[in-house]
């Protein structure tokens, strides 16, 4: 299967008055597996559909492989979409179901019987061919849609929330299945969700959208560490966002107040924000727990504490900690016979430099 790009160019895209999608510019590489991840409401699904061709830009250019195709109607794009609520036709077996998209492109009786063979052999449902929709699980519903999809071989294969209507476990199973296929096929994959799970454990890259904006672009551990601002932040995982007054600034350091906590000093980097004030950003497995004397660890900031509330969640504990003017999340990991600090708790909070992001104020 030849892998090919998709381009997105300065795409605007309005509802009457209302803009919805608002000025994207994207670049999927061939055979990627790409996400586009928001909440509700951000565009990430108008902008799949978009790409399929059910939906028309006002402005800007969407490119395959190189041509733009911004006014090749949706059924000549050669493009598979699976939608969140499978689709199926639930008069026709599952065999029809798959080769449908087949018959109507007049493809040969022969071929046709090989193709969809092979597609249902690829999603291992070669021996449910007879079934009708309503007799197959979620799952197995899911992986008919799938074969539908990529037995008419698409350039590009858009899934539009496949899981969501998946229970936990089997959202799991269906993932990792999911990136098996595309991996084995090369196909250029375009994944929307509103799960970071989702997004972080299937994407080779993927962009976050909020209010038709593409807040940011790139690997799930790159969106993870380095958020570009505090909506990347708060999506993408939990953060810690504490507020800071810049009480000096040179080239190399900045210092700051935290409210009722004490200062802070941290290296200056290239993408250092300006401001009298500036967020501090840090992830809640990267702060550190201590009482008594076990807090004199060099590589972290120490600041008193005062365990506020906690929950035990298995692999760890979430306490909620007062510091100074400011309440933090601290995730610490759990270990039998690992006592819990008890509300009231006053301790030693450890900050890493290291861990600790800068974000507009």
């Amino acid at each position: 299967m030849n892998k090919v790009s998709v381009e997105c160019r300065n795409i605007r895209l309005s509802y009457g008055s209302t803009e919805v999608l608002k000025d994207i510019n994207l670049q999927i590489e061939p055979g990627e597996f790409f996400a586009l991840l928001g909440p509700s409401g951000s565009g990430k699904s108008t902008l799949l559909r978009l790409i399929a061709g059910f939906n028309q830009h006002s402005a800007g250019q969407l490119l395959v492989d190189g041509k733009d195709i911004s006014q090749v109607p949706p059924h000549k794009r050669n493009i598979g979409m699976v939608f969140q609520s499978y689709a199926l036709w639930p008069h026709m077996n599952v065999w029809d179901n798959v080769a449908f998209g087949l018959v109507e492109r007049k493809v040969r009786r022969k071929e046709i019987r090989e193709r969809v063979g092979a597609a249902l052999d690829l999603v291992g449902l070669s021996g449910f061919a007879k079934r009708r929709p309503n007799e197959l699980s979620g799952g197995q519903q899911q992986r008919v849609a799938l074969a539908r999809t990529i037995v008419i071989e698409p350039q590009v294969l858009l899934l539009d929330e496949p899981l969501s209507n998946l229970d936990k476990n089997l959202r799991v199973q269906m993932r990792q299945e999911l990136l098996s296929l595309q991996r084995r096929l090369g196909i250029t994959t375009i994944f929307v969700t509103h799960d970071q799970e989702e997004a972080m454990t299937t994407a080779d890259r993927m962009a976050v959208m909020d209010q038709g904006i593409v807040q940011q672009v790139g690997a799930p551990y790159e969106l993870f560490d380095y958020p570009r601002n505090r909506f990347v932040a708060d999506f993408v995982g939990t953060m810690n966002v504490v507020p800071a007054r810049v009480k000096s600034r040179n080239d190399s350091l900045i210092t700051m107040e935290l409210d009722g906590a004490g200062f802070i000093d941290l290296a200056v980097v290239h993408d250092s924000p300006s401001g009298d004030t500036l967020n501090l950003s840090f992830r809640p497995h990267t702060v550190q727990l201590e009482t008594g004397k076990l807090w004199g660890e060099s590589r972290f900031l120490w600041f008193p504490g005062t365990v506020e509330h906690s929950e035990f969640l298995g692999e760890f504990t979430r306490y909620e900690v007062r510091l100074g003017q400011h309440k933090l999340v601290a995730d610490q990991p759990h270990y039998a016979g690992r006592a819990l600090y008890a509300p009231g708790t006053e301790l030693m909070v450890g900050l890493e430099p290291a861990q600790i992001r800068l974000l507009p104020g």
